[in-house]
């Protein structure tokens, strides 16, 4: 019993420990060949957005909002994988289901 309990307060602290980790990791996403790249926090907050002058034509806001949104969401989802790297081996070892509070993985 005495084990067990063991084993799960190293769970518990390896997770803790992923967890702090993966708030300070930032990832990016890119749009247009990377014209328009947008970096941000696992837990999604935007940190940066970088656009080349080239794609910023007034004749166009809407290819460029486009590009804004694909970068966005490439940077989103970069950061669920790396969110399922961290996270999913230790998922796996409370018998392969999700973290309580985490989304699935």
């Amino acid at each position: 019993m005495q084990a067990l309990l063991a084993q799960a307060q190293q769970m518990q602290q390896a997770v803790m420990q992923a967890q702090a980790e993966l708030a300070e990791s930032e990832v990016q996403g890119q749009a247009g060949g990377g014209l328009v790249q947008a970096t941000i926090k696992v837990s999604g907050e935007i940190t940066a957005l970088t656009i080349d002058p080239k794609v910023v034509d007034p004749e166009d806001v809407d290819g460029l909002q486009d590009l804004v949104i694909g970068a966005v969401n490439d940077a989103m989802a970069n950061a669920q994988k790396l969110a399922a790297e961290r996270l999913g081996p230790l998922s796996a070892g409370l018998g392969g289901g999700s973290l309580p509070g985490l989304p699935d993985f």
